[in-house]
This record gives C-alpha cells, structure tokens and sequence, in this order.
C-alpha cells in the first residue's frame, strides 16, 4: 500500500496555533473518520456545518474543557476531507490532552504540512498555492505578505496555466498539420507557429524577469551603512530599525563584524547591514571586519555612505565608489549637532538619530534607488519568490527556444521538434502540481509546521 493511500486513509490531529501561552488554541481534526471521533468526546456535536457549538469536551467521565465546535463536511473543508475544528482554552496541557484523547479514539497525529498536503492532493490547492500559505506564514514585510496572497488567490497559478494552455494549442496545430496535411485550409502556416512560439517564449521571459524583485521581496534588499569609524552609523542603525542592537560609544572601531536588521518600509523590505568603519588599520581583528564590509558593499542593493560633515561625505563616497557599483546615498549623521547655519549640499540627506529628523526621507530616497534599479514594485503581478519557481520556467524557456530554433531552421522534422514543447508543458505541470510529483510534496511540506 503506498504512502499516500495509508495517509487518506487515516484521520489526523494536530494543535494548529503555536505553542505557548495564550487564550485560545485551535485542535484541527481531519480525515474519513473525523466526525465519528469527535463524537465520542464533545458532549454536543453541532446541528449543522459552520455552526460553532460550545460543548464540554470529555474523555471519558472526565471533563477536559469547554470548547468552540465547528464541522465541515467534505469537500467543502480546507483539506477536502470531513474536519472538525475545536478552539480550547490556550496553553499547552489543555489542547495537547484534547489531542491525546483523539488519539487513543483512532486519530493519528498529524505530520508537518500534513493537512495542506491533503488539501493539494484533494485538488484543493495546487503546489504554488500551497507553497504562498508557508510564504504567508513566514512573512517578515508587507511586500512578501502581498506577493503571497497573491499567490495564494492563485495569481501565478492562472498565469503558469495559461502559459501551458498555450503550448497546448501550439502543440495541438502541429499535431493537425502533421496528421491532417491535405485538410481544405491546406497545412498550417509555418509562420503562425513561429509567431505562437515566440509569444510564449516572451511571456515566460517576463515572468523570469520577476526573479530578482521576488529574491527582494522575500529576502529583503541589502542596505549597507558604511563610512569611516565613529561617524554615527550604528547610531543610525539603531535609529532606523528601531531597537538596540549594536554598540554605540565614542571609541572608533567598535563595530568589528556586520550586523543585520530588518526594516519594513511598507513598499521594499530591507535588509540594513551595519559595518565597521572603513580605515588603515594595522588590528588584526578590526582588519577582518573591515574585509566583511567590503564583501557586503559588492553585493548591496543600496549604499549609505555615511560622515559628519561635507569633507568626510567627499572622502568617503570616493573610497566606496572604489569598492562597489551599487547606488549611493550621501548621509550627513549627527545633524543635531552641525549649527543650522552649516550648509548642506543636495541631494546629501541630513539625519540625527538622536531627534529622529530626516530618517523618513531617508528610508523613502532608499525606496526610490532601489525603484530605479529593480522598477516599480508591482501590487497585481504575480512574482517568482521561490527558487524552485524560477528554475521550472527557465527549463519551460530553454525547451520552447530549442523548439523554435529547431522550427526555424527546418532541420527537424515537426514531430521531434514538438518533443521540445512536451517537455516545456511537463515543466509547468510539475511546477504547479498537476502532474503526480510525490517528492516534490515530500520537499515541499517537510518545512511546515505540524498543525498545517
């Protein structure tokens, strides 16, 4: 009997909240058997679907909580099999005993991701899909919560599909031709085909295009502080994400490795790295801190180059520029303490951590750079934010291309060079999940957690 028949077969259990304290936890209960279980304990089953029912749970004579009971019949429920959903008190012995007493009554307890594997082989959900609910749940900024309910509505699903519907119909007009030649319309044109190539080709080129802004906005973009030591830029570290986390004195290089602090702006997530002070140096340690700033400056979204005064802003964006291609951004810190008189030359932006003052431009002139690097961040367009994503349609790309090259130069016969179009469908049924894909479901959900 294979792994996937012994698991519909059994019913599952499982806290779906997160441990700890807390008001209340939600049990999940699902599978074939899920309402007769349920039944031997909860006192008052509910009299219809989606009705919650407070009911005593008990196990045997003893009272283990009052709870909220909800059923859902399949395949109207979340995995598409009959579930029981029961909100207890939170905490962990109340629910983990509500969770034992389901098991000695049949129930199995539930693996990581089990119950949206479910839902996906159910036909529920499709890999993409599922894949958005773990994004959702991981999200650290509102540019990833947005990309993945997206996906979640199943934005890159259709797009996917549509492309594979057109690769269908591609693959559709060769079969005619070649199976129906002396047809009325006479063959198919050569370069109707040709142009239907090279439109999904383009489509699937915009859609990999996609793959560093998902990269973004799944990782953040890396903004690195730099400038010599002492210049306030952990000062402005701390500033900027909001908390205490590096160390802030008047002794110059302090900072002996990079730290990193995350930063929702609410367009771009970022990913602020603090370095130390770039200087000669003859210490040891602070030379190797200093080697891991330039490793992040080569690889930065965006620079903060950062000095208390228009000298040192002149030295130092000189010294970066000799380390990095990225954008710069002039940052003259410790306004707070330059008289008002001072003049400061645009577009250099002045802060002070101390008062807060100028902290809003600059994290909005850092949205703006890196705008104008990646383009503007799209709200309704579906984005590749996973490796796997990224990889699957470069195949379906190189596949399509081979196929036209090869239609192009007419050294294959239709036939073998159909394979190519084939094998770029295959690409995207896999990626989407329609095709029977039993380890990428076991890669796929190993990362969820139990109660999913």
């Amino acid at each position: 009997m294979s792994s996937d028949v012994f698991q519909h077969q059994d019913t599952i259990v499982a806290v779906a909240t997160a441990p700890g304290r807390g008001a209340i936890s939600l049990v999940r209960l699902s599978g074939p058997d899920a309402f007769a279980i349920a039944a031997k304990h909860v006192r008052h089953m509910p009299g219809e679907p989606r009705l919650a029912q407070l009911s005593g749970f008990f196990r045997g004579s003893e009272k283990l909580d009052e709870a909220l009971v909800t059923l859902y019949p399949a395949p109207n429920s979340f995995t598409g099999d009959d579930t029981v959903e029961l909100s207890t008190h939170g905490g962990s012995l109340v629910p983990n005993s509500i969770v034992a007493a389901l098991t000695e009554s049949g129930a199995r307890q539930a693996l990581a991701g089990e119950f949206t594997r479910r839902a996906v082989l159910n036909g529920k959900l499709d890999l993409v899909q599922a894949e958005a609910i773990g994004d959702l749940i991981d999200a650290s900024s509102r540019a990833m919560q947005r990309a993945a309910i997206n996906q979640l509505d199943g934005g890159l699903s259709r797009r996917l599909i549509g492309l594979r519907d057109k690769l269908l119909e591609l693959e559709s007009l060769i079969a005619y031709d070649v199976d129906f030649p002396e047809e009325d319309d006479g063959p198919i044109p050569r370069a109707r085909v040709e142009a239907a190539a090279a439109s999904v080709l383009e489509l699937l080129d915009q859609l990999i295009s996609t793959a560093p802004v998902g990269e973004i906005v799944r990782e953040g973009a890396v903004v690195v502080i730099a400038g010599p030591p002492n210049a306030g830029k952990s000062s402005l570290f701390n500033a900027l994400i909001g908390r205490s986390r590096a160390i802030v004195t008047d002794i110059p290089g302090t900072t002996r490795d990079a730290l990193e602090g995350v930063v929702d702006t609410g367009k771009w997530p970022l990913r602020l790295v603090d370095t130390a002070g770039l200087r000669h140096t003859d210490d040891r340690i602070e030379k190797l801190g200093i080697e891991v700033s330039e490793r992040y400056l080569s690889s930065a979204e965006v620079v903060l180059a950062c000095a208390e005064n228009v000298e040192g802003l002149e030295q130092i964006s000189g010294a970066i520029a000799e380390r990095t291609g990225s954008p710069m951004i002039r940052v003259r810190t410790k306004a707070d303490l330059v008289a008002n008189s001072e003049y400061t030359p645009s577009p250099v932006i002045s802060v002070s951590a101390e008062t807060g003052s100028g902290l809003k431009e600059l994290l909005a002139a850092i949205d703006s750079a890196i705008d104008q690097r990646q383009g503007i961040l799209p709200h309704d367009l579906p984005i590749l934010t996973r490796v796997r994503h990224r990889k699957a349609l470069e195949a379906a790309l190189e596949e399509v291309a081979r196929f036209l090259e090869a239609w192009r130069s007419q050294k294959l016969p239709a036939t073998v060079a159909a394979v190519h179009l084939r094998t770029a469908v295959s690409e995207l049924e896999e990626l989407v999940g329609t095709l029977d894909v039993d380890a990428v479901l076991d890669r796929l959900f190993s990362s969820f957690c139990v109660g999913k």
